[in-house]
């Protein structure tokens, strides 16, 4: 009986995940960061323990439409931040996309947070897995 519980769980839990993952998220072909910026090192990329603080700001910030596992939601037509097109981006790509936003595609800019905390997102986000990973 607990292995059928534990069962329901998991087919729940998996179920949730997917009517909540942004699926057909395709980028924005036209939404680059210039080379300076793509190009820009992580200051916080030798100390890994700043995700915790990036995982607080993002819950706070970014979850609404990303939501808190990042997988994005196709309601909110937001990036699914888990798949490898988004993680092979650079951290500079990362950090002038979260800076600038794109309001075209209703992301908006987080260049009011202070920059540390930017590149603590930044961190963060590197820290996102699908399940199947």
């Amino acid at each position: 009986m607990k292995a059928f519980i534990a069962g329901l769980g998991l087919i729940v839990t998996c179920g949730a995940y997917l009517f909540t993952q942004h699926l057909n998220y395709q980028p924005d072909r036209n939404w680059r960061a210039p080379e300076t910026a793509a190009s820009r090192a992580n200051p916080l990329s030798a100390r890994p323990e700043t995700a915790a603080g990036g995982r607080k700001l993002f819950l706070r910030n970014c979850a609404e439409c990303h939501g808190n596992n990042g997988a994005g939601m196709a309601t909110k037509h937001s990036a699914d931040l888990q798949l490898p097109i988004v993680q092979r981006q650079s951290d500079g790509t990362l950090f002038w996309k979260i800076t600038n936003g794109n309001p075209a595609h209703g992301m908006p800019s987080w260049s009011k947070l202070p920059e540390l905390q930017r590149w603590q997102l930044v961190q963060f986000i590197r820290t996102l897995k699908s399940p199947s990973d």
